[in-house]
This record gives structure tokens, sequence and C-alpha cells, in this order.
């Protein structure tokens, strides 16, 4: 299987793509699906990330608004006061990358001062059109992600007549308005958004098609830890999905992705490693 090694300009920093990346979750939320309100605390926040961090993970992913299907939107000053707090936490106790997920312009640019150095928009950038100035101004690293509709309606009778060519289409039509913009490719990881507007088979086929998603050589990450398509699969609670998710990400490395957003890091992590010294003898 061939490898493209890609290079993921971040702020401050260039990370190496040659190899597996795994991003830790930690969800500063009272309502994710899974795991909600347990880490919401700054000190509990703080402590998982370097618990993640210890098990291996190469970024850390922390949001402050759930997007799981039919969640309400949280007020910009709420999740200020959820992430922003933790990120400098994070910050200072460790140099691996910290990315924060939102889409909200006045939330990124806060998290970057406060020590992020990636934005994780699951809008593809268009439910805030000046969080891609934000991310020009600040020269950090993003992460484009495909999502139909909003997360209140997405999973509201999803459909498509190709699923991989069209969200190739709507991540090409967003890279371009990225690049006008004045953020270089090598600053973009691109994400088909798993589950988010998505059906089962719709699921299933991108995870045969990751590296598909890799427009102009870019970086495929997959976000597909515990989430519902594989508990439909498992008839399994999200505490129940670890198995599940972990084959996900396995077949997901085999079809070309490299980065994997996951709950799980350790586990995922081993795993993955088996895989890629598979693939790659």
């Amino acid at each position: 299987m061939e490898n493209t090694v890609s290079i993921w300009k971040i702020k401050g920093k260039a990370l190496l793509v040659d190899q597996p990346l795994i991003m830790g979750i930690v969800n500063v939320t009272p309502d994710s699906f899974y795991n909600g309100g347990r880490y919401q605390e700054k000190d509990k926040a703080v402590e998982k990330a370097l618990t993640l961090v210890q098990q291996g993970a190469d970024i850390i992913d922390v949001g402050g608004e759930s997007t799981r299907p039919g969640s309400q939107p949280v007020s910009e000053t709420e999740e200020l006061n959820r992430v922003i707090p933790a990120i400098e936490g994070i910050s200072r106790q460790t140099n691996v990358p910290i990315s924060c997920d939102t889409y909200k312009s006045k939330v990124a640019e806060l998290a970057l001062q406060a020590g992020a150095s990636i934005i994780n928009d699951i809008s593809g950038f268009r439910f805030d059109q000046r969080n891609i100035e934000v991310v020009g101004k600040h020269q950090c690293g993003c992460i484009l992600m495909h999502m139909l509709g909003t997360p209140q309606t997405m999973q509201q009778s999803p459909c498509y007549q190709n699923v991989v060519e069209e969200i190739k289409d709507f991540l090409r039509e967003r890279l371009e308005i990225l690049r006008k913009a004045g953020v270089s490719l090598e600053r973009i990881v691109l994400d088909p958004g798993i589950g988010f507007g998505k059906r089962l088979e719709d699921n299933l086929t991108i995870l045969r098609h990751a590296g598909e998603f890799g427009l102009f050589d870019r970086p495929v990450l997959i976000g597909a830890s515990r989430k519902s398509f594989i508990g439909t699969i498992l008839d399994a609670s999200p505490e129940k999905r670890l198995e599940g998710s972990i084959a996900a990400a396995v077949m997901a490395l085999s079809a070309g992705a490299m980065i994997f957003r996951v709950h799980d890091v350790a586990e995922t992590k081993a795993a993955l490693k088996v895989a890629w010294k598979i693939l790659h003898p």
C-alpha cells in the first residue's frame, strides 16, 4: 500500500503525517453522547487530557458544545467558559498540540490565544464566515469537515445519490474558499464527517473509501469513535462500542485515513500500530 507523507502546518510548528496520528477527545460539556459531564470541570478536563497524552495522544481535541444529533447550540459565553480554562490548563502542562472543536469565531480566536494551535470546525467553516479569517490571521491548523444540515437537522432523513462524490465536491468547494482567504493547503486536514448527516450505509461507504477524501494529498481525519452507527451494528450502548470503534479505525487506516479522533487512545493506538506494520512492512 503506497503511503503519501504529508506535512500539517499548525500554529507554531508542523506535524509530520507519516504514520497514524491519534487525536484524543476531551469534551467539556454536560451532554455529550459519551462521558457527558465527566470532564466539565477544568481540573478534571486537564487531568483527562494529560492521561490521554500519557497513553500516546498526538493531539488533544477540546470541545465545549455537544454536536450529537438533535443537540441544541450553546451561547458563545457558555462555550468560552467551558473551553478556555481547559485549554489554558492543558497548554501549561503539555506541549502536545491542542485542537479546539468550535465553529464560533470568537471562541476560536480566544482558544488560539489560550494555547490551541488547531481549529476543528464541524460546519466546514460555513456557520461563522469569520472563522476563516481567524484561521488565516493566526496561521493555525484547521480541520475542514463535511456535515449535511446542522446538528439539529442532520439526521432527519439524510440522502445522497453518491455519498463519496458529494462529500468530495463539498470539501473541494470549501477548500477553494479557504485558499482564496489565504489559508494554505498545508494547514488543512479533511474530515468526511462520519455520523454528521449520514445513514448507516453512508458511514460504511465513507470508511471503505476514506483515502479518497484526501484531495490535493491532504491527510484525512476519521472520527468514528463510539458513534451510533457502531451501536446499530452491535446493538450496543456507547459504553460497549470500543471493539467496533477500533475495527472502524483499522479499516479506515487500510483505506487511507491517517488521523483518528478517538475516546480510547491507548487501545486505538495499539491496534493501529499493528495494522500499520501489516500494511507497511
